[in-house]
């Protein structure tokens, strides 16, 4: 895998958010010991019951994990990123190796690289193997026959880059043109598709479908951007979202769904202002 930097290491977290939680026993009074050392206990099992139960690779050491702000559109509310991933990593990206062949039938020929933020815990190769599969499914965009695609490893060969980024260096990309993720949602910008690790690893709360088809969803929802597509609404309830369809903020009664492209016809609603 070949690395590149097109971004620089970001700022370490603020540790000052966080609270001394070493106390000091020795002035403590006898009468309070017995309930101080309770709360110890307690909160260093949840501690470690924070750092074990993982669903994926555990953040490097040094660095801690923090919080995330909230969704901006959904009122402010907080979404704490868990131990199961790191906040921040280098800010530097390791490119998947080798390449597809072409897939779809006729159109443009549009070429993507696939690249991991370095200290994300994440495998290049293991990213872009699950890129290649939803990109060239049937039921994605190359259906339309109006375009193919292929990975390439070779930036001056690529059109668009897809980056897996930790949640602080996604929000300074997504920044970067002008977007306001707060660490929590995906973004496109021209030649760029950034996947949020915190979505990727997580999801959203009340998608009501597996993780797979979360993420199945999210590489078409802002690849889909790249080839021009436009956010759609939920056409009613029970009816399967739109892939354009802004799934991360809620279904809005629709229920979820990855593709583009639903018994072969392309599934859309209707345009959002």
């Amino acid at each position: 895998m070949t690395p590149s930097s097109p971004y620089g290491p970001p700022e370490p977290p603020d540790r000052s958010a966080y609270e001394d939680a070493r106390p000091t026993l020795v002035r403590m009074r006898r009468r309070r010991r017995r309930s101080l050392l309770l709360g110890l206990l307690v909160a260093a099992t949840a501690t470690a019951v924070g750092v074990t139960a993982t669903r994926g690779d555990e953040p490097p050491a040094d660095v801690p994990p923090a919080p995330t702000q909230g969704m901006g559109l959904g009122g402010g509310e907080v979404h704490p990123v868990p131990s199961a991933y790191p906040s921040v990593g280098a800010g530097r990206f390791t490119v998947a190796d080798g390449g597809t062949s072409v897939h779809g039938t006729d159109g443009p020929l549009r070429r993507y690289r696939v690249v991991v933020e370095r200290g994300s815990g994440q495998d290049a190769d293991a990213f872009a193997t699950r890129v290649d599969e939803v990109l060239a499914d049937p039921r994605s965009w190359i259906a339309s026959r109006e375009l193919r695609v292929q990975r390439v490893a070779d930036v001056d060969q690529a059109d668009f880059t897809i980056y897996l980024a930790t949640p602080v260096t996604s929000e300074r990309m997504c920044a970067e043109g002008g977007l306001t993720t707060e660490r929590y949602t995906s973004c496109r910008l021209p030649g760029q598709v950034i996947i949020n690790l915190a979505r990727w690893q997580e999801a959203v709360p009340d998608y009501g479908a597996p993780l797979e088809t979360y993420r199945t969803y999210v590489i078409n929802h802002e690849v889909g951007h790249e080839f021009g597509e436009e956010h759609e609404a939920c056409p009613g309830p029970g009816e399967p979202a739109p892939v354009m369809q802004q799934q991360t903020y809620g279904l809005k009664g629709c229920v979820a769904n990855a593709w583009p492209y639903l018994d072969g016809r392309r599934y859309a609603g209707d345009m959002v202002p």
